[in-house]
């Protein structure tokens, strides 16, 4: 694997190497990071990696300074998986002036996610877009947990005309069902045991929409309320479509997502499920029937 740091490299680099597959990352990789590596090799002739903790989509209060930067281990990890270039570019590298000009979202960057971390997506936008000029793929690859993200990515390529495939890989989890992400490290152990009830939680609002239930806000408000008696805090749990996370209407006969934002201890966790297409037109609220499955509280 080559490892590049400078812009001139890495595109010198990157020539003559047929369709290019990119997957950018601020590094920390886990299992999650090396499956969209190992899906980014049936969509290109060469596979390209980028490993950078982007300060501006950083907030005031969010953790840049001790964001876990584990590069030697990274390193290891993204040859073994068989990606062939890594830019790796030091931050007066990638904004050797201060970056004036920015990608600006339009609402959904404000909504969910971006209510409760302001200008993450402007951030995000805007180093992705940076980052595809200096690689130049054909496709590029980014998980499916941060929804709301991969979102903002695909319309942004798509309304500036990038001639790039953006790919959603599906999310990967442990065994007991928590979503792997980087900021896991932050959990204790009994925080650990308890991470799970996340998505557990979104499986069992999953099952009731696709049972029939329509009260969107009646198992988002009984969601966000059993995650917080034990012991979480909640920023957002939402029902919304997945063509635009705009609140869906009643009836719901189109593809839904459960998202939800969460912070138990010092790790802020975000999930999320996908909900197929529903067909409730002939069903009558289950509001006053359904019953969810008791989950024990710590």
């Amino acid at each position: 694997m080559q490892i590049h740091s400078s812009i001139p490299e890495l595109r010198n680099a990157v020539k003559q190497r047929g369709r290019i597959a990119f997957v950018p990352t601020m590094g920390n990789l886990h299992a999650g990071h090396l499956a969209l590596m190992r899906e980014a090799r049936a969509h290109g002739d060469t596979v390209v990696a980028s490993i950078f903790v982007n300060r501006l989509q950083f907030g005031p209060n969010d953790d840049f300074d001790r964001y876990p930067r584990t590069f030697q281990a990274d390193c290891a990890q993204l040859e073994a998986a068989g990606v062939d270039l890594l830019f790796a570019p030091s931050e007066t590298e990638l904004y050797p002036e201060p970056q004036e000009y920015h990608v600006d979202p339009p609402g959904i960057q404000h909504q969910l996610d971006g209510a409760f971390r302001p200008g993450h997506f402007r951030g995000v936008a805007t180093v992705v877009l940076k980052l595809f000029n200096i690689v130049q793929p054909q496709v590029a690859l980014f998980g499916k947990k941060d929804y709301q993200q991969l979102m903002v990515l695909r319309n942004m390529t798509r309304q500036m005309a990038l001639p790039i495939e953006v790919i959603g890989g599906e999310t990967v989890r442990a065994e007991d069902g928590l979503a792997l992400s980087s900021r896991n490290g932050y959990l204790s152990a009994g925080e650990r045991a308890e991470a799970p009830r996340l998505h557990r939680l979104l499986l069992r609002i999953s099952a009731a929409v696709a049972s029939g239930e329509r009260d969107f806000a009646r198992l988002e408000r009984g969601t966000a309320e059993e995650l917080d008696r034990n012991g979480w805090k909640t920023d957002y749990v939402a029902v919304r479509r997945q063509s635009d996370l705009q609140v869906p209407q009643v009836p719901a006969e189109e593809a839904l997502v459960v998202l939800a934002a969460s912070r138990l201890g010092g790790a802020r966790l975000i999930d999320n499920v996908e909900i197929p297409v529903t067909s409730g037109v002939d069903r009558p609220p289950l509001a006053a029937t359904i019953r969810f499955p008791k989950l024990p509280n710590r």
